[in-house]
């Protein structure tokens, strides 16, 4: 299991749904009484519980906690990953489904920031869609409830929603209903593709570019229709540093409880676009192509893979595949006004870190 960045990394979503009215959310139609111009911290420093922590999303977000002046209590659960983490980051050892290491984790804590999630299942581990997004989102918001935990932020997925044709969506937002319904003062953020020095996604694109990995020849994306030459889905990918900052800055001011933010960057691409960016970031002068591998053709072989229990020979699935059939673009304007962001551009993130692939 992994944080939600691997999730979103690889795979991308909508928001068709994202903004319409839900129970509990006071702002997810887009509308306010007053927007506040700019961004001022109103919060002494605070203790956060963080599950995901050594995750490529958690790992910022922890580094991110410690620059705001506020303790971070990790949960982890293999030891060997603790390095990734802050130095004066609090140990706990145990699983997201160990209630007892819960109790741990948000014991006189005032915030809780819960980032557990997957994109490829194991259901010969135990390890579903319903299980690490959904039930292990129910055991932290019952620990953090009893605990009294004063801020709750949570990470979901832009495209979430209950008639979603991917099971990764609908689990989301099974995930999301559990928040709504508790008493905790939350924050949902919806986060697009996420990109970022060390996240899985940008390090397969890399090897794509320089012919290190399958297909070797180009880098491939999921195409409508029958050859993939079909209509292009639009990406809005959001850099893993304002990510980061975002949910530290949720944590700060009371503007965005009970709150749910789609959040993406500033540039709107089609996958090639996208891929063809990484490639001249990361290797200036390469003609590599980015092609399309006809979506029906992927789904079929991941459908396959999957009956035969083989799913973990492919670096993709069926819900990988239907994701990347739909836009994953949000408007940004509520979060950037809430928490006085300033979203990077893509390219400018990317040339950031090029170096470093």
């Amino acid at each position: 299991m992994s944080d939600e960045s691997k999730g979103q990394t690889s795979t991308p979503s909508t928001d068709a749904t994202a903004q319409t009215d839900l129970p509990g959310a006071s702002g997810v139609n887009g509308t306010r009484a007053a927007a506040a111009p700019t961004f001022a911290r109103t919060a002494a420093s605070l203790t956060v519980a963080v599950t995901g922590a050594t995750g490529f999303v958690g790992r910022h977000i922890c580094a991110v906690l410690v620059e705001h002046g506020h303790a971070v209590r990790a949960l982890v659960r293999d030891a060997a990953r603790v390095k990734r983490l802050p130095r004066a980051a609090q140990i706990v050892e145990g699983d997201i489904f160990d209630r007892a290491a819960l109790d741990r984790l948000v014991d006189k804590v005032d915030a809780c920031i819960h980032l557990v999630g997957i994109i490829m299942e194991q259901p010969g581990r135990d390890i579903t869609f319903e299980r690490l997004h959904v039930e292990a989102t129910r055991g932290i918001v019952a620990a953090s409830e009893a605990a009294g935990v004063l801020r709750y932020v949570h990470m979901s997925a832009l495209g979430a929603r209950p008639d979603a044709k991917a099971r990764y969506h609908r689990t989301k937002f099974e995930a999301e209903q559990i928040v709504r319904a508790s008493r905790l003062p939350w924050t949902i953020f919806r986060p697009s593709v996420i990109h970022g020095p060390d996240g899985e996604f940008t390090a397969m694109v890399a090897k794509w570019v320089r012919g290190q990995a399958p297909p070797f020849l180009f880098m491939p994306y999921f195409g409508a229709g029958l050859l993939g030459r079909g209509p292009r889905r639009l990406v809005q990918p959001i850099y893993v540093n304002d990510l980061a900052e975002a949910f530290v800055r949720a944590l700060e001011t009371d503007r965005t409880v009970r709150e749910v933010y789609p959040l993406g960057g500033p540039d709107r691409m089609t996958w090639p676009e996208m891929l063809g960016a990484f490639r001249d970031a990361i290797a200036p002068g390469s003609r590599k192509p980015a092609i399309a591998i006809p979506a029906w053709k992927a789904k079929a072989l991941a459908q396959l893979a999957a009956a035969a229990a083989l799913g973990s020979l492919l670096p993709f699935n069926v819900d990988q595949v239907i994701m990347s059939q739909e836009d994953s673009i949000c408007d940004t304007k509520r979060v950037e006004q809430d928490l006085g962001l300033t979203l990077t551009s893509f390219a400018t993130g990317v040339e950031q870190y090029a170096s470093r692939l």
